[in-house]
């Protein structure tokens, strides 16, 4: 039978487990770097005429005996119709028998796996005296950024900005009020970026909202928000060029990351500035920050091994609990 988990059943499921999201996406990475898993460069599709493009996003894992692939539709056209710009679906497949194992709904899933992302690549790449955390970008990722970075971690408070400050108040009101970490809003990108020692841009940017002249040694980013496309990115040259470069994947970031691909188009950046993935840092086959002073990012593009990681999670927490929606797709 293949389960069909839709958003709320997801939501539910993942409710409280942020540190076992955090350990699955860590353990898909250690994965990658030690080739017990597939990820290839995810193909992106247009149809004439438009300007949506759709990305399948698969990846196969001998561990978590899954074969996955993620459709991710990016349609700017959707925001003037008040319809969410990105949606997706995952199916799993069983690798071993080819069985469809589950059918996905994408929001949540994306969401929660991209914050474990960031949260694994900030306990591996920032200062371990961090100690105030700045947003860029006010959203669901960043409400799910605070929740995945924030427990259990020496953070003193956190500053935030995004584009309405009636959104940005109310998520600084909440991380305030339910993470216990005093939250304020300052008055624009600059003034989070000089102000944090781990910084998240949250944005669907597809120009820069973060400067390097604003970035100070030391620091940590990580650049998240901007749609996989190569000409959209959060960052502007210099902020790249200044930092170590840690990249979730580099087939990924090679073909979808303007965040490295502007600068490598400038003559700025070459490509082995950004062949240091996340997995290797985790590893230890290659180092991320080595030195107090450092500058260090992660490219953060979101690859499908990582909804990989989180739907093999789901599938085993909705058989354990009786919970989804069991369809006979071969009836």
């Amino acid at each position: 039978m293949t389960l069909i988990l839709t958003r709320s059943t997801i939501r539910t499921l993942l409710a409280d487990r942020v540190e076992a999201v955090e350990a699955a996406v860590a353990r898909a990475h250690r994965d990658l770097a030690q080739r017990r898993a597939v990820l290839p460069a995810p193909p992106a599709m247009q149809l004439p005429g438009g300007d949506g493009t759709f990305v399948a996003m698969a990846a196969a894992s001998a561990p978590d005996r899954l074969a996955t692939v993620k459709l991710l539709a990016d349609l700017p056209g959707n925001r003037a119709a008040g319809l969410p710009v990105q949606r997706s679906a995952v199916l799993a497949v069983d690798a071993e028998t080819g069985a469809c194992a589950a059918l996905l709904d994408g929001a949540e899933l994306t969401r929660v796996r991209t914050a474990a992302a960031t949260a694994v690549a900030t306990r591996a790449l920032a200062r371990p005296d961090a100690a105030t955390l700045g947003l860029v970008g006010t959203g669901p990722l960043a409400r799910a950024h605070a929740r995945a970075l924030l427990p259990g971690r020496p953070y003193d408070q956190v500053v935030l900005w995004g584009r309405t400050p009636e959104h940005a108040h109310t998520l600084a009101n909440w991380i305030t009020a339910e993470l216990g970490v005093p939250a304020k809003v300052l008055d624009d990108p600059r003034a989070v970026t000089e102000a944090a020692d781990v910084l998240c841009t949250l944005t669907p940017s597809r120009e820069p909202v973060v400067r390097g002249a604003w970035l100070a040694p030391g620091q940590h980013v990580n650049a998240v928000g901007a749609p996989p496309r190569p000409d959209h990115r959060e960052l502007d040259t210099e902020a790249v060029v200044r930092c170590r470069i840690v990249v979730d994947a580099y087939d990924t970031a090679r073909t979808k990351s303007g965040e490295v691909l502007v600068p490598l188009a400038e003559g700025a950046l070459g490509e082995d500035d950004f062949r240091t993935e996340l997995g290797d840092v985790l590893t230890g086959r290659a180092p991320g920050r080595t030195a107090t002073d450092d500058l260090t990012l992660f490219d953060s593009v979101g690859v499908g091994l990582q909804d990989l990681a989180v739907a093999r999670m789901l599938i085993d927490l909705a058989r354990e609990r009786g919970t989804g929606i069991p369809v006979d797709l071969g009836a």
